[in-house]
């Protein structure tokens, strides 16, 4: 059984995920999911982005949205396409200001495509320009004073979980909780995405 600092960490994170699960608006999911399926409808290409681990996250997403059937690609690899009028964009951003990020959204918008933020300031420079908001609680790596909600509300402690982690993971499973709904609505199962799973892997 894990003990010590590190079961304390492990149960901080799961405790704060199962209360921001009553947090997210049933409505920014369905707006979100909409999006996505008139994306996959149309064929329109899907560009997931965010930096630092919020980067990981968004590869982690744009990977079964392309196992899904989904034209995904991840800002910053070389092989992304020009993104055209009526194309998607998911940023992923805890303090909507990461500046690459909030750059990248506003040259999406410029061109004429959709802009989903998953963020935890829907009030932000990045949650200000985008279409659908997600508003995904959690600490952050800015101001305190911006903290203060989350953490007298929710009972965070820092120490346990630094920086963007509740963010980070709580996105996570969020983003993969988005997949499951996608499978469902639109028929497919573990084998499919297993079929356009990588199969040249070291």
């Amino acid at each position: 059984m894990v003990s010590g600092i590190v079961r304390d960490a492990m149960l901080e994170v799961v405790n704060f995920v199962s209360k921001a699960i009553d947090v997210i608006e049933d409505s920014d999911r369905e707006h979100m999911i909409e999006a996505l399926l008139d994306a996959y409808k149309r064929n329109a290409r899907v560009l997931v982005m965010g930096a630092g681990r919020s980067g990981l996250i968004g590869k982690a997403f744009a990977m079964r949205l392309l196992h899904l059937g989904f034209s995904a690609y991840v800002l910053g690899e070389t092989i992304i396409p020009r993104i055209r009028k009526n194309d998607l964009v998911i940023a992923i951003s805890g303090s909507g200001r990461t500046k690459l990020i909030v750059t990248a959204a506003e040259a999406a918008k410029a061109v004429g495509a959709r802009v989903v933020a998953i963020t935890s300031y829907p009030d932000s420079s990045l949650g200000r320009l985008a279409d659908i908001v997600v508003r995904i609680p959690g600490r952050t790596k800015i101001a305190k004073e911006e903290d203060y909600f989350a953490r007298q509300i929710l009972g965070i402690h820092e120490s346990l979980a630094p920086l963007g982690t509740l963010f980070e993971i709580t996105a996570l499973i969020f983003l993969d909780g988005v997949v499951a709904e996608l499978m469902n609505k639109l028929g497919k199962t573990e084998e499919d995405l297993r079929n356009e799973h990588a199969n040249i892997e070291l």
